[in-house]
């Protein structure tokens, strides 16, 4: 069996913590909701327009009961299913560790599979002839195959996804309480990222932090600007920023105890190596709101 792709995420010294400046974990909400965005107002063709939401409240994911990790179950497993390029492998294998910073979890990446368990029935052809796979029989080999200390899986395939006959396409899904997502690159990939790949890793860490938010119970958002906002198509979903509003930030910390002002730094240096710049704008600005 082939060696599994470990990676581990320990905070590291150097990284201010809150405690450090004085800032509980609550203060650290209470500022960063002031760089909070509101939404537009619905356009035809946008998420909301074609899906209502009601949203959810930080009350209302406590009353869920939503996933949460234990002292034995608490890491994420990530597994490839597909061919992959030199430069999509590259973006998988950043994607695990941004995945690691987002969420403080180790993050496992099993060894690659081609999609067995997809009949020929639940493959097609869209538009522009690239076969597609029904998202069902992942999704439900997936909950067969997660590891007894895994809190999530997802898989990463090369391939396109459809979740139904209905559906175009889809960037990527997850079954919330039963903890396992489907993401897909497919659609990300664009000329030359054999060398510049940091438009298809931009797109990635967003979709598939999006989707393992899912599976800790974070419903779409409709509270602010917001990575957890629904989206439709590839427009829309760059449009939409790769940072929790506060409110779904105040759900994902009280779910894993992370800290609030050590884990944006982690994020904002990553960003930074990888040339995100738009991301790290973000970032940088929401630690200055609690460092001023």
């Amino acid at each position: 069996m082939p060696k599994l792709l470990v990676i581990y995420f320990l905070l590291s010294s150097f990284i201010a913590s809150s405690q450090q400046i004085g800032y509980s974990n609550s203060d650290c909400i209470r500022l960063l909701k002031k760089n909070d965005s509101p939404l537009k107002k619905p356009q035809s063709g946008d998420w909301l327009f074609q899906h209502p939401e009601s949203g959810q409240t930080f009350e209302q994911y406590i009353q869920s009961k939503p996933v949460k990790p234990t002292s034995s179950r608490n890491k994420i497993y990530l597994l490839p299913i597909g061919s992959f390029t030199p430069a999509q492998w590259k973006v998988v294998q950043f994607t695990a560790v941004y995945l690691g910073l987002f969420f403080d979890r180790t993050v496992t990446v099993l060894p690659k599979m081609q999609p067995t368990m997809i009949s020929s029935t639940q493959r097609r052809y869209s538009n522009t002839a690239n076969e597609q796979l029904l998202t069902t029989p992942i999704l439900d080999y997936l909950e067969k195959s997660i590891p007894v200390d895994g809190l999530v899986i997802m898989a990463i395939t090369s391939y396109d996804l459809y979740p139904s006959a209905d559906y175009n396409f889809v960037f990527g899904i997850a079954r919330t309480k039963q903890r396992v997502g489907v993401s897909s690159l497919f659609r990300y990939t664009e000329e030359g990222m054999e060398t510049n790949y940091q438009k298809c890793l931009e797109r990635l860490i967003k979709t598939s932090s999006h989707e393992i938010t899912h599976m800790l119970t974070v419903k779409h958002c409709i509270a602010a600007v917001c990575l957890m906002n629904g989206s439709n198509s590839l427009s829309e979903s760059d449009s939409r920023a790769n940072r929790l509003c506060s409110v779904c930030l105040h759900k994902l910390q009280w779910n894993l105890q992370f800290n609030i002002s050590a884990r944006l730094e982690k994020l904002a240096a990553y960003f930074k190596k990888h040339q995100l710049q738009t991301d790290l704008n973000f970032a940088e600005a929401d630690i200055r709101m609690i460092e001023e």
